[in-house]
């Protein structure tokens, strides 16, 4: 089982919207909430910037707006634990001998130290990352990577995503994958996935195995 982790294991995608929305206000502006997610995994954050100094002008201060959004993210961190559903999932693979990995764009620091921060890294038997692979999902990439620490081939594993785009990078890496959509992603966009949720307590991990495989046989 190989796992997304932003949005998908934790919600740092609210975090970080909350984060840039409040920069927005500050300064006196709205935040074009529709736009904000990018259609790739890489990071955005250059790019935001730009365009928040350009509305701002001339006397914006980056460094400044940099440090009150990393506290701000970092103090609603503090608390923040697995997407409600994903525990007992874990503990239910564990107990039936599936290996566990994690397959993000996001930066291998990044991802191991929230998942040292509530005691589950050591669940997870490889982590592979945005800082290790040439480029983010839609790209295969970080998911081949995953499949070869593991020792796998793609068709041993499933993947488990919240966007668009990580269920097309899971699908290029010859991956089913079940998409449980973050609030932000529309619907209608998951068509590629094998399944779809909408949340992970909708059901037992038991049971959506098992329709994986009913989905698969036939």
């Amino acid at each position: 089982m190989i796992f997304d982790f932003d949005g998908l294991l934790m919600d740092t995608e609210t975090t970080l919207l909350d984060s840039w929305r409040a920069e927005w206000r500050r300064h006196g502006h709205e935040l074009d909430e529709s736009s904000f997610f990018a259609d790739h995994g890489g990071d955005t954050t250059d790019e935001r910037y730009a365009v928040l100094a350009a509305m701002v002008g001339p006397g914006f201060d980056r460094a400044a707006s940099q440090a009150r959004r990393t506290a701000y993210r970092n103090e609603r961190h503090r608390t923040l634990g697995l997407t409600a559903g994903l525990d007992a999932w874990l503990g239910e693979a564990e107990g039936l001998g599936l290996r566990l990995a994690v397959a993000s764009s996001s930066r291998h620091e990044w991802v191991a130290g929230h998942l040292a921060r509530t005691g589950d890294l050591a669940r997870f038997e490889v982590l592979a990352c945005g800082d290790e692979v040439a480029a983010p999902k839609p790209d295969p990439a970080v998911y081949r990577l995953a499949l070869d620490r593991l020792g796998l081939p793609p068709e041993a594993a499933v993947a488990f995503e919240d966007t668009p785009h990580g269920v097309s990078a899971a699908v290029a890496a010859g991956l089913r994958c079940v998409a449980i959509p973050n609030p932000y992603a529309h619907n209608a966009r998951f068509v590629q996935a094998t399944l779809r949720l909408q949340a992970a307590t909708e059901t037992t991990l038991t049971s959506l195995l098992a329709r994986l495989d009913e989905h698969h046989s036939g």
